[in-house]
């Protein structure tokens, strides 16, 4: 019992602030509970009804003709069948409404989290793992509201309100169906959570390490082929899948079991409402119809039961995924540090004897670089030097392990990451567009900007007449990616948006990427005059992939690190 009530008590942990996000939509979940509560009843007064009826006529036709109305039963016949009908629909639409509106809750304040996290933080999970809490994890968790909080409550308040039914009319069958029903449902729901626990919660790594391994085999398949690993790696992920299999096949086993049960249970619950029926009946306490309609009531209330074994037995997995996303929530990005005014004159930035390690290996070594204020320098190099990675020391996303980058008199490392961040407008290898229109991702720059400011940098990269062509102008939608943009459009509004940010300190990594030879010229002019008074550090494969520079320095890789060398 103690360790049943530590495993109670750590599952309300994992769950308490995902039942505080459930919490703000309360009003939806009960209406939501209601509904399903009313497709119970209607089910459960259906057959009973009918089984009344039915039987009720029967004994009316064979005795001494009397008078029956069949209108009133007909009529609630007819009213528990729409009845069903219309809260069932009701019921799934709205509550799948509701489950749709909380996932988007749980994404939203998950994803809002995750975005703020730094580089370094990061970097404790592979992109995958990051993914697989940001889907699976979260729709693990809607089990919460739909299979694990409000089915059960349901059963059970038509299990009691049945056996009070019952005990109208003979208090024996209300109390044999407590008797039998009760233990029913603890052992569909608290039974059926301990007993597939174990399996469950380990599912949830399983599921997640497999898929990892299978992003692994897609991405790395050809430097598998090339070390002969490709079978090695093979072995893992069957080894993965069979345990992931055995699990799955233990708690589908134990969800049977579980479903055999209920049926059995059910099916002696009912012969027990006959026996006792018949004895009443014998003895002129209750008549007939009235025990056939006890019979069946008592059959339907498995309607509200069938749900439980499949829901509780996941019930590990729903803690696991929340314990998960509750270490992910958790995690802070560095905000340690001395804060920095917005805006400002143009910086400097010194590379002081810089040197970064990747495990053993050092990617950076003895890194001396100077940006005077308002001094453009251009780094060249091949792709995998290290041009990256001075940027991302830059923006403190990692800090160096030897030596010290300087912004102006402040140690970059001794500064607030969002404080720095808001002084360097950052270009990224990658054009990160997002599915919404041209002006909101122009404007993920500088929110307050105007259309005029937008249709000005447009003007500026090259864009003006193409957004101008367009259906609907600045608020036509990008797609998911920027797919509806070719490659150098995207990175063309990319720009656009690091140049709205009107930063002192101008990083751009391979600005002119991706466009044509006369496209990469206007812009580079464009540029040219933008960069004048800022200081700006460019990174590129090549200096006519670049702006005009102040000076020019090539990276260069070997087996002690990358250096600087004049050009």
């Amino acid at each position: 019992m103690r360790s049943l009530a530590i495993r109670l008590t750590d599952l309300y942990r994992s769950l308490r602030p995902w039942l505080a996000v459930l919490g703000a939509r309360r009003g939806r979940l009960w209406l939501g509970a209601a509904l399903m509560l009313a497709t119970l009843v209607s089910a459960l007064g259906l057959l009973s009804l009918s089984g009344w009826f039915i039987t009720a006529t029967a004994v009316a036709a064979l005795s001494v003709p009397v008078f029956f109305d069949v209108f009133a039963p007909g009529s609630g016949v007819r009213a528990f069948a729409v009845a069903r009908t219309a809260s069932r629909y009701l019921e799934r639409l709205y509550n799948h409404d509701t489950v749709l509106r909380l996932l988007a809750d749980l994404r939203g304040g998950v994803f809002a989290r995750l975005v703020r996290l730094d580089a370094r933080t990061l970097s404790r999970a592979r992109a995958a793992q990051w993914l697989n809490r940001l889907t699976a994890d979260i729709d693990t968790l809607d089990n919460l509201y739909l299979r694990l909080l409000a089915p059960p409550l349901v059963a059970l308040v038509a299990i009691l309100g049945f056996a009070l039914f019952a005990m109208l009319f003979l208090p024996a069958v209300g109390w044999l169906l407590l008797a039998l029903l009760l233990p029913l449902w603890l052992a569909l729901t608290l039974g059926c959570a301990l007993w597939g626990w174990r399996a469950s919660h380990r599912r949830v790594d399983r599921q997640e390490a497999l898929r990892v391994r299978a992003v692994e085999q897609v991405e790395g398949l050809a430097e598998l082929t090339a070390y002969a690993a490709l079978e090695t790696h093979l072995d893992h992920w069957r080894a993965e899948e069979q345990g992931l299999i055995a699990d799955q096949r233990q708690l589908g086993q134990r969800t049977a079991a579980a479903n055999a049960l209920t049926t059995l249970v059910i099916q002696l619950a009912a012969v027990g409402v006959l026996g006792l029926g018949l004895a009443a009946l014998s003895s002129g306490v209750l008549s007939g119809a009235v025990m056939v309609m006890l019979t069946l009531g008592t059959l339907a209330v498995a309607e509200g039961l069938g749900g439980l074994p499949m829901a509780f037995t996941q019930l590990g997995a729903t803690q696991r995924a929340a314990e998960r996303l509750n270490a992910q929530t958790a995690l802070t990005p560095e905000q340690e540090g001395e804060s920095l005014q917005s805006g400002g004159a143009a910086p400097s930035l010194v590379y002081r004897d810089v040197g970064l390690r990747q495990g053993p290996r050092w990617v950076l070594r003895g890194i001396d670089l100077a940006l005077a204020p308002g001094q453009i320098v251009g780094v060249i190099g091949a792709s995998g030097s290290g041009k990256s990675t001075l940027a991302q020391l830059a923006v403190r996303a990692f800090d160096p392990d030897v030596g010290e980058l300087r912004f102006d008199d402040h140690v970059v490392a001794e500064l607030a990451p969002d404080s720095l961040r808001a002084r360097i407008g950052y270009l990224t290898q990658r054009s990160e567009l997002f599915h919404d229109t041209l002006a909101a991702n122009l404007r993920m720059g500088d929110p307050t900007a105007s259309d005029a400011q937008l249709w000005a940098v447009l003007e500026q990269v090259d864009l003006h007449d193409w957004a101008e062509a367009l259906p609907q102008g600045l608020q036509t939608w990008v797609g998911e990616q920027g797919r509806q943009l070719s490659g150098g459009q995207a990175r063309r509004v990319a720009l656009a948006r690091v140049m709205l940010r009107n930063s002192p300190l101008v990083i751009l990594d391979e600005p002119l990427s991706g466009l044509d030879a006369a496209t990469a010229q206007v812009v580079r002019a464009a540029l040219s005059r933008w960069l004048a008074g800022r200081t700006a550090l460019l990174l590129a494969h090549e200096s006519a992939a670049l702006p005009g520079c102040d000076s020019s320095w090539r990276l260069v890789s070997d087996a002690g690190g990358a250096t600087l060398q004049k050009i």
